[in-house]
């Protein structure tokens, strides 16, 4: 992940030595080499996809030979970061170790309570959120809708055994389909408490600037440029509904005719936005040539 970024833009191979600095670790080594059991761990992931969507953008100034200057920023989840890093809201550095504090946080909350999430096709948000109801009023445990990331795609959070009735009530009230992700535990829930107290008092402490545009954040579905309110959503994320659909739907309703950027590892924003406002442009920026076709446009 990000090796070949990092091997053709020294800019880009900077950012991942920073980041082993700051870290003390060999977090490039992991991304570029793996092993891949270590890098899906969210304590590693999460660190791992800030750094390498960082050094992309690092390389991508450093093709155009100038800064970016972005008019709006955001990011689904963990991407939110990136966004504040970006637009300046925090320091590449206070990113990172806000991020790695994240994963670790996170990671220890999925470790103590059996959970994870399903993603759900086919239910709108309000039929969701009912029958999540239910099934907590049912079995006593925490379940709830945690990502809108599309219309009709709806990922649930909640501990196993609510996600197993849920699953298995999702067809009768209209699922097309509902499948088990394969991920830590259940991001966006109440099963993160911890982890967002944790990360609310690291948050207290960290120093954040206004940034050069306004960032869209995930908790509210709306853009802010207030470093207060930006910090207190970031702690809200992790225990709420990533709103991201309807942050797309107003960034692309504000955007005109400008193009977005979505950085590396991966193409999944730019497949969301071709459901939510198809009449937007999104380049995703994956391999070297990705950034020299972009920078020479």
């Amino acid at each position: 992940m990000g090796k070949e970024i990092a091997s053709t833009f020294p800019a880009a191979g900077r950012v991942f030595e920073q980041a082993d600095d700051i870290l003390e670790s060999e977090l490039s080594q992991l991304c570029f080499e793996g092993p891949g059991e270590d890098l899906t761990r969210t304590d590693k992931a999460q660190p791992a996809i800030y750094v390498c969507s960082m050094a992309v953008l690092a390389a991508l100034e450093e093709s155009m030979g100038e800064a970016l200057q972005p008019t709006m920023a955001g990011g689904l989840s963990l991407g939110e970061y990136t966004a504040l890093a970006v637009t300046g809201a925090l320091s590449f550095e206070e990113g990172l170790r806000l991020v790695a504090l994240r994963g670790r946080a996170m990671q220890e909350a999925s470790d103590a309570l059996p959970s994870g999430m399903t993603s759900v096709l086919g239910l709108d948000r309000k039929v969701a959120e009912e029958l999540c109801a239910t099934v907590a009023h049912e079995t006593g445990k925490i379940i709830q809708v945690a990502n809108l990331n599309s219309p009709g795609q709806i990922v649930v959070s909640g501990e196993n055994e609510a996600l197993d009735l849920f699953e298995s009530r999702a067809p009768e009230s209209g699922a097309r389909r509902a499948v088990r992700l394969d991920v830590a535990g259940a991001f966006h829930s109440e099963v993160m408490r911890p982890a967002s107290d944790a990360l609310g008092e690291a948050l207290e402490s960290a120093t954040f600037r206004e940034p050069s545009c306004p960032i869209w954040q995930n908790a509210t579905a709306l853009p802010s440029s207030d470093p207060s309110t930006l910090k207190e959503n970031l702690a809200s994320q992790l225990t709420s509904a990533v709103l991201w659909e309807d942050s797309f739907r107003g960034m692309a309703s504000e955007s005109g005719d400008e193009t977005f950027l979505e950085p590396a590892p991966g193409r999944v924003l730019a497949g969301l936005a071709r459901r939510i406002a198809p009449e937007t442009t999104v380049i995703s920026l994956q391999e070297p040539q990705d950034l020299q076709a972009l920078a020479t446009a």
